[in-house]
């Protein structure tokens, strides 16, 4: 069975799985905020939480600062994100309670040739025991 068009510019996956909650393979219909992540744990089945961190500006000092939200998605098995990988997680119904969004594509990992590194402070010393 070749794997849906659900209406997001994402690669489908290569594998094909029979799971009724998959939007490629399966009936669910996917739509709403399409958001990027790095997962964290997927000790659950068929679940992952993914980690996403934003900056938010704080009008009244005109600094940004850091933030980060944790979302439970589900994992399909032809997706199989892993700890560590670079996600992007689409909105669709309620699946749980507290799953209601749906892993669509794996991404390069953190740490990888195509992934983005974090910029070195300025200043900053490597870290290591101190004299």
């Amino acid at each position: 069975m070749a794997a849906r068009d659900i209406g997001i510019p994402v690669t489908p996956p290569s594998r094909e799985c029979a799971d009724p909650k998959c939007p490629f393979h399966g009936s669910l219909p996917v739509r709403g905020a399409v958001l990027e992540g790095t997962v964290v744990s997927s000790k659950m089945a068929s679940t992952v939480v993914v980690q996403r961190s934003y900056l938010r500006f704080i009008q009244k000092w005109e600094r940004y600062e850091r933030r980060q939200s944790k979302l439970s998605a589900h994992n399909p098995a032809c997706v199989g994100a892993e700890v560590g990988d670079r996600v992007a997680i689409a909105e669709c119904r309620p699946l749980s309670k507290t799953k209601k969004f749906v892993v669509v594509e794996r991404r390069a990992p953190e740490g990888a040739p195509g992934a983005r590194a974090a910029p070195a402070t300025p200043g900053s010393a490597p870290a290591g025991p101190r004299p």
